[in-house]
This record gives structure tokens, C-alpha cells and sequence, in this order.
């Protein structure tokens, strides 16, 4: 979708120094991406839950 679109917004959880990432673990090339946008929001991480079998 980023490569059909005219502008690509990236949200990220942080701005790190260029090449400090894996270049393999990438899935959106930068020359996609036009503007960079530093999410400031809490992360909800879902907890999973599990509860006994009921029988029928």
C-alpha cells in the first residue's frame, strides 16, 4: 500500500540512529516513507486469558 499511496506516514514507537537495525527485519523501505511520525500514546498490550473447559 505504502508504494500505491502519494504520502506514506510511518507511526513508530522510537527514532533510532540509521543503521543501528537490521536491514532483513525491514519490511518497509524509507524511500516509501515520507513523513515520520513519533507515536506518543500508551501501549496496550492484550493479556491473554484462559479459563477451564466446560463440559457440554
Amino acid at each position: 500500500m505504502a508504494m500505491c499511496g502519494k504520502v506514506c506516514v510511518a507511526e513508530v514507537d522510537e527514532i533510532v540512529p540509521s543503521g543501528s537495525l537490521d536491514r532483513d527485519s525491514i519490511l518497509l523501505p524509507g524511500l516509501h516513507v515520507h513523513r515520520i511520525l513519533q507515536g506518543a500514546h500508551a501501549k496496550r498490550i492484550d493479556k491473554p486469558t484462559v479459563r477451564k473447559r466446560e463440559e457440554a
